[in-house]
């Protein structure tokens, strides 16, 4: 449905706040793929299934290739479950079925299912410190989370490491009540290159997407990492 056509008043002003003024916000751009990498990981945060069908079209336009894509959607599994990705997973197949690509892709995986935990504890270590090394004996779950959120998904192919925090970060804030997780990846973010200032781009270009309040609960949660 046009919303120009049902709701011309609506559209204007959304589209100028969300299109001109955020993205041309002096200090606070970004490269479009980067920034339409950050809308769609946002979106599949707040389960926002219509948006990212919109938007996903002006993405593989603005050069974000379909392997981001995939990947964006991927490693959503572990940070909002299997049950909430499916419909962006099935959108994603549609959208790019209809321009003309060719599925499945290509391969993306580095690791296999005898060496995804060894490989995973070590992504978790270069992005969050050396004590992550150990981080996987303390219970089965945080075994699962090495293996499986890192091993399985952040040694893929298709994405940078940097690329897979900034991801990760966008997935969380825009859950909300997530802010722990959200301080502790802005954390890990600024480790890998991701620095503060890139962090309050990625911010106000999600504004638009997630609202307000998930926005400056983000703000909070990077000034705290950054004095941390």
């Amino acid at each position: 449905m046009d919303l120009y056509q049902t709701d011309p008043e609506f559209a204007e002003r959304f589209a100028h706040f969300a299109l001109d003024e955020v993205a041309k916000e002096e200090d606070q751009q970004l490269e479009p793929p980067v920034r339409y990498m950050a809308i769609l990981a946002a979106l599949i945060g707040c389960g926002g299934i219509d948006a990212y069908q919109e938007i996903l079209p002006d993405a593989l336009e603005n050069g974000l290739c379909p392997a981001a894509v995939k990947e964006i959607v991927y490693q959503a599994a572990a940070y909002l479950g299997y049950g909430r990705i499916v419909p962006f997973l099935n959108a994603s197949n549609k959208i790019l079925l209809n321009a003309g690509m060719t599925l499945p892709l290509e391969k993306q995986a580095t690791t296999t299912l005898d060496d995804r935990l060894e490989k995973g504890i070590e992504v978790q270590a270069q992005i969050f410190g050396e004590h992550m090394k150990e981080a996987w004996k303390n219970g089965y779950i945080n075994r699962w989370l090495a293996a499986n959120c890192f091993g399985d998904y952040y040694t893929r192919k298709g994405l940078s490491l940097a690329e897979r925090e900034m991801i990760t970060f966008c997935f969380l804030i825009a859950q909300g009540g997530c802010e722990p997780q959200v301080t502790a990846h802005a954390k890990g973010n600024m480790n890998i290159g991701n620095g503060k200032d890139f962090l309050m781009k990625v911010i106000s270009q999600c504004l638009p997407y997630i609202g307000y309040p998930r926005s400056l609960n983000a703000i909070s949660c990077v000034n705290k990492a950054a004095e941390e």
